[in-house]
């Protein structure tokens, strides 16, 4: 796996970036910790993160279930774009995976 799908409701005073960091950091201590890979396990730098309505609860929980077969079809990459040009969101595509060669 190139990427995790994280799906958390949060409350107004919680900063996005606190989140991630925290969800970052335990990650990477209880990989390493464990050794589930060779060498030591970092994240890269930033990330991505979509806010939904309450409505959509469901639809995001079958999305991210079915992230298996869902990958079977499109990469990290295209999955990415789909969604930044679903929520329209303004970006310039050469610099976007220069961490990802």
């Amino acid at each position: 796996p190139d990427h995790i799908h994280v799906f958390v409701g949060l409350r107004p005073a919680m900063a996005i970036a606190d989140l991630v960091r925290d969800i970052k950091n335990n990650s990477s201590n209880f990989i390493n910790e464990r050794k589930f890979v060779k060498g030591k396990f970092s994240w890269q730098e930033g990330y991505g993160a979509f806010s939904y309505s309450h409505e959509q609860i469901n639809k995001v929980y079958q999305y991210i279930l079915n992230q298996e077969l869902h990958h079977q079809k499109l990469s990290f990459q295209e999955e990415y774009l789909t969604l930044l040009k679903e929520f329209d969101i303004a970006f310039e595509e050469k610099y976007l995976f220069e961490w990802y060669k």
